[in-house]
């Protein structure tokens, strides 16, 4: 018997393929600590290469494991300010509730969101209230030997009509992945992840609209050197295809580098690289 993931969750192991080792266009510094009384303050500052606008952020996080309490905050140089407070496992097992809040001091505008989520062996559920609207996100996800099955629904209380309409199948089993999705009846999409070995992951996705004949697919793979260094790779439908570079330098810090290149205007330019540096301590 297992936790199955979260709706957002499902088909992550493709996605992660797809999506890790890569940051092209941006110089990108990420800073990660940790004081002696548990306080982890994680510092973010990027550069963008084409436009050459710089940002960055703040995060600290604090947790209280006998309350199960944990209180996140986050400050952008977009001058907002973003508070959560979480208690998980406290008003029942497998629960979890928190109040996720904005503010932006230039503007005095304010958000909030009441989020919940459920989890125990084969059923994962989760439920979401932006004040905002206000709008309910809800989200099931269950599980049995392997399969999944999960539906996520948005409904606007203040139009009393449908936001949000998707459904997902999918198979998990350990070195496997099959993820299928239908959002609103008119996206189709679906993924499949191999681990072929430790060394070597694969994955491969597809997508569609309804009622265009234009199917959008990618590929992609990450192979480990070593226990130190990966590459990874990709390419889709457009002849867009990136390459990334991962190296750790020394326990803590570690370095990425990544190149996208449009296979179709090979010789027009307009290619994009990136660096990325990881340090922690």
């Amino acid at each position: 018997m297992a936790v199955p993931p979260s709706y957002s969750d499902l088909g992550k192991a493709a996605k992660d393929i797809f999506s890790k080792g890569y940051g092209f266009g941006v110089v990108k510094l990420d800073l990660k600590t940790k004081s002696q009384s548990g306080v982890e303050f994680n510092t973010s500052g990027s550069s963008n290469t084409d436009t050459g606008k710089a940002a960055g952020s703040l995060e600290t996080k604090y947790k209280m494991k006998d309350l199960g309490l944990s209180f996140n905050q986050k400050w952008n140089t977009d001058n907002t300010l973003a508070t959560e407070v979480t208690v998980e496992d406290q008003l029942a097992q497998g629960l979890k509730v928190a109040l996720d809040t904005s503010f932006v001091p230039n503007t005095g505008k304010k958000s909030g969101k009441l989020k919940t989520s459920y989890k125990r062996d084969f059923v994962n559920l989760g439920c979401d209230v932006d004040f905002e609207g206000p709008i309910i996100h809800a989200a099931g996800v269950l599980g049995y030997e392997g399969w999944l099955a999960g539906y996520q629904m948005g409904f606007d209380t203040a139009k009393s009509k449908l936001a949000q309409n998707n459904f997902a199948l999918g198979y998990r089993a350990g070195d496997f992945q099959l993820h299928t999705n239908v959002n609103d009846g008119t996206e189709f999409g679906g993924s499949i992840y191999q681990k072929v070995n430790d060394e070597l992951e694969t994955a491969v996705t597809l997508a569609w609209t309804a009622g265009s004949n234009n199917t959008r697919f990618g590929i992609a793979a990450k192979y480990k050197m070593d226990k130190d260094t990966s590459l990874s790779a990709k390419v889709n439908n457009a002849s867009l295809i990136g390459v990334g570079y991962t190296q750790s330098l020394r326990p803590g810090v570690k370095v990425t580098l990544s190149a996208l290149i449009d296979g179709k205007n090979f010789n027009a330019g307009g290619h994009k690289v990136g660096m990325g540096f990881e340090l922690e301590a």
